[in-house]
């Protein structure tokens, strides 16, 4: 394809050149990160496919440009006939029921520790000192506002 430029007769020839991108991808069969040089296109088509490692055991070896891409795809291809030879076991119910019952137990523990955490940070424990030691903000309050004998005589009785 040829381009004309306005202010003359030449014409150049134009090129195009791939947008090549420098990324870490997520293998879950490898179980970690693998860096890759790949376009934008072939970005689009792994998110399609569902992930690096379906694309490459989906991606035929006649498609496979680079030798990087060939060695990934042997070595995926590989790990996964692997993991289809393993053993799969499964929890009894008995088991599963353990399980989920632990957990509800832990968030619960949790709940009442942030809970805790929040009274601590409002003042809530030199609240809840007082209300034990039976001198509430509200009886103190009708202690100022009642008799002044009857304070006395709680005041002795309370040492």
């Amino acid at each position: 394809m040829f381009t004309e430029l306005p202010s003359c007769d030449y014409r150049t020839r134009r090129t195009w050149k791939p947008n090549v991108q420098d990324k870490r991808l997520f293998s879950y069969i490898l179980d970690r990160h693998i860096r890759v040089k790949v376009t934008t296109h072939a970005l689009r088509c792994i998110d399609k496919a569902g992930g690096i490692d379906e694309y490459l055991l989906k991606t035929p070896y006649c498609k496979m440009d680079t030798e990087t891409g060939l060695f990934w795809k042997t070595k995926i291809e590989k790990l996964y006939g692997e993991l289809g030879n393993t053993e799969v076991l499964f929890f009894s119910p008995e088991d599963e029921a353990k399980f989920e019952q632990e957990f509800k137990e832990m968030k619960i523990a949790e709940k009442a520790a942030r809970s805790e955490a929040r009274r601590r940070a409002s003042g809530w424990p030199d609240k809840l000192k007082q209300i034990e030691g039976g001198t509430d903000a509200e009886e103190g309050s009708l202690h100022e506002a009642g008799d002044h004998a009857d304070h006395e005589n709680e005041k002795v009785a309370n040492f």
